[in-house]
């Protein structure tokens, strides 16, 4: 009779009840990118709290740094976020040429350290967006987007020996030299590229699965981007148009004089996100495009001077004498020694705003190299973005912010 009661009473109550449980999401998950640990409290399949648990990757690269001279640390950086990796050599080569006293560099060395900032910002896109379509259910854009990642690792091997890990920057120089057959290659890619992201962009755009997973889902404000300092594609979602390469004060490389101009949105939806992705891949396209235009073309006499290789400021080492080989080596073992005192230079990387604050004690190490990595201040962003979302639109979310745990748990 009790029972019977209780029975009654449950049914006539209006109100949905729902179990609260506590679920690990990862770090086995696949879109959980191997080390990332989520607690999570569900109300039925709402999200009401997520802990992020991260550091499973820690290798202590900061501390590292210390005890290299300056020149060797540069293949850490490659390691950091290994999709976007001679960007981040690009932030702290400037740190090192600015303490240095040299902070002017030969315009043709900032023109290829610009080409190869724009392949990489591609590189990273394609691998983004793809695997994020991966996850949400569509697999056609990882075929293509892999084709066009493979030529482009093509590009890093041939100019710096490396498909991935390039360590191809140098400060006040650069490792090798870029073939004129290269630069010819480059110039043919970017035809076939655009193709490819038509292709990609076109069995997207319109695919109405891809746009009810995506719309209204992960939205914020600009008063989110500032109390959580987000940067790049998440603050430029919302209408902040904040770019360090279009900026007049803090702009680097060759990026102001190229004319263009980043791109906006004012949604701040997961979708919106991923149209200004494909839109920046255009426009790196085009940047590529121009600076490659503009430089090597023009320059005959040193191309001819050189046998077909484009000179990036200085001339290959002269092996003729011993005397040269012995000077040469002891440059190179000893390290540079830079002038004491303390700078912060930044880069936009594809994922946001990469920054190394370098600090020198006048020896050939560095005193201290602190690095701030933009996925790790947007991952601590992910519960507050989750929270009374469904499980589902928690994959989502955690490929709108495209992250990589090498910069997280660096």
């Amino acid at each position: 009779m009790i029972l019977s009661q209780n029975i009654t009473k449950y049914i006539k109550s209006n109100k949905k009840s729902f179990k609260s449980i506590n679920l690990n999401f990862g770090p086995n998950h696949p879109a959980a990118h191997g080390v990332l640990r989520l607690s999570l409290s569900l109300d039925g399949e709402i999200v009401k709290k997520a802990d992020v648990h991260i550091g499973l990757l820690h290798r202590g690269t900061e501390k590292l740094m210390e005890s290299r001279p300056f020149d060797l640390s540069i293949p850490y950086f490659d390691r950091l976020d290994y999709v976007s990796m001679v960007v981040q050599e690009h932030a702290y080569c400037l740190a090192v040429e600015k303490l240095s006293g040299f902070p002017n560099i030969d315009q043709k060395i900032n023109n290829t350290r610009t080409v190869f900032d724009e392949l990489t910002r591609l590189l990273n896109h394609l691998l983004a967006i793809s695997c994020h379509a991966l996850d949400v259910g569509s697999m056609s854009p990882l075929f293509w987007a892999f084709e066009e990642r493979e030529v482009i690792m093509g590009f890093y091997e041939s100019a710096s020996g490396a498909r991935m890990h390039a360590a191809f920057y140098r400060p006040s120089s650069q490792r090798n030299y870029l073939s004129f057959k290269l630069l010819d290659s480059i110039m043919n890619f970017i035809t076939k590229c655009q193709r490819t992201l038509k292709d990609i962009s076109g069995i997207l755009n319109e695919n109405r699965i891809w746009k009810s997973r995506l719309i209204n889902i992960g939205s914020y404000s600009y008063r989110e981007v500032i109390n959580y300092g987000l940067s790049g594609i998440m603050c430029r979602c919302t209408g902040l148009k904040k770019d360090i390469r279009f900026n007049k004060r803090m702009s680097y490389g060759s990026y102001f004089f190229s004319g263009n101009r980043s791109y906006v949105s004012v949604n701040g939806d997961s979708l919106d996100r991923y149209l200004l992705r494909v839109q920046e891949m255009f426009e790196s396209l085009m940047i590529v495009s121009k600076v490659i235009s503009n430089t090597s073309y023009k320059d005959k006499k040193t191309l001819k001077k050189l046998n077909g290789w484009f000179c990036l400021g200085k001339k290959p080492v002269d092996d003729s004498s011993m005397e040269n080989l012995i000077r040469h080596f002891k440059k190179w073992s000893t390290g540079r020694v830079l002038n004491l005192g303390i700078t912060t230079q930044v880069v936009e990387s594809p994922k946001g705003e990469f920054s190394v604050s370098l600090v020198s004690d006048g020896t050939d190490k560095p005193y201290r190299c602190k690095i701030r990595s933009p996925a790790y201040n947007h991952i601590q962003f992910l519960p507050k973005l989750s929270k009374n979302k469904q499980m589902a639109d928690l994959i989502t979310l955690i490929g709108t912010i495209d992250i990589v745990f090498g910069e997280i748990d660096r």
